[in-house]
């Protein structure tokens, strides 16, 4: 926006002084004209109709983000609410799904929310700008700390090996087997996609056993050169780590659906 303007403010100094609204009337009259060769009979450089159209684009579209970061404030001023981030949530600059991501927001965060919501997205407002950020990781309460859980390291001491195409497969089937010792089948070499290219595991699994691991591999993802999972139809991937788990079509099976099982891909 500040770069925007500054280079609107640039082209329209450039002319002779006047009020803002004169110059960006001058636009669509002969006046421009007038003012480009008065400037070239000066010897000075010519602005064009299209750099004064130009221009007049560039503050308009400034206030109107202006506009929508007022009325986002006005909102929330007058819902006088706040929600907590339960998850590393990406900021988007409107609700569809053509909107741009603009950074991402820390979990367990306030914010201050608008009251608006749609396609899944909630307005909030940050530093002052209107936002917006996937509705179900917004909670009313202030999230607990996790409790004490698994961890990295300990030592495999039920028998159960792999083989495998890719070191961090070999330390995931480690820590999964050190903390879930009751899992004892792994499936790595298959002759399809990633499991053909050596650098994806089946975890062979289901129900809570099987979320536990699925949530444990994706908040230890970067020390484990972990790229996505998918458990019970459901995927993470470190692409688009701001939007949770996804919900996946149906593939007709128990197994194509990946309710037994919890799939494990490494870069």
């Amino acid at each position: 926006m500040a770069t925007l303007s500054a280079v609107s403010m640039g082209v329209l100094s450039a002319a002779p002084e006047s009020s803002g609204s004169d110059l960006l009337a001058a636009s669509s009259n002969s006046q421009s004209i007038s003012n480009a060769s008065a400037l070239s009979r000066r010897g000075e450089a010519t602005v064009s109709r299209s750099q004064i159209r130009t221009a007049a684009k560039a503050e308009s579209a400034a206030r109107k983000d202006l506009e929508v970061d007022q009325q986002a404030r006005r909102l929330a001023k007058r819902l006088d609410d706040t929600m907590w981030t339960t998850e590393a949530l990406n900021l988007w600059d409107g609700p569809s799904e053509k909107s741009d991501k603009l950074g991402v927001l820390d979990a367990l965060r306030q914010v201050a929310v608008t009251g608006r919501e749609q396609a899944g997205r909630t307005q909030v407002v940050i530093d002052g700008q209107s936002r917006w950020v996937t509705s179900d990781y917004l909670s009313a309460d202030k999230p607990e700390p996790e409790p004490a859980g698994p961890s990295l390291g300990g030592t495999c001491a039920n028998g159960s090996s792999i083989d495998a195409g890719r070191a961090s497969l070999y330390e995931i089937h480690d820590v999964v087997c050190a903390n879930w010792p009751q899992i004892t089948s792994y499936g790595t070499w298959r002759g399809d996609g990633e499991h053909g290219q050596g650098r994806a595991i089946d975890i062979m699994t289901s129900g809570e056993t099987g979320w536990a691991v699925a949530n444990f591999l994706r908040a230890n993802y970067s020390s484990l050169g972990i790229e996505y999972i998918i458990f019970a139809q459901n995927i993470w991937s470190v692409e688009r780590a701001g939007e949770g788990w996804r919900g996946m079509s149906d593939r007709g099976s128990t197994t194509a659906n990946h309710y037994d099982h919890v799939h494990v891909t490494v870069y």
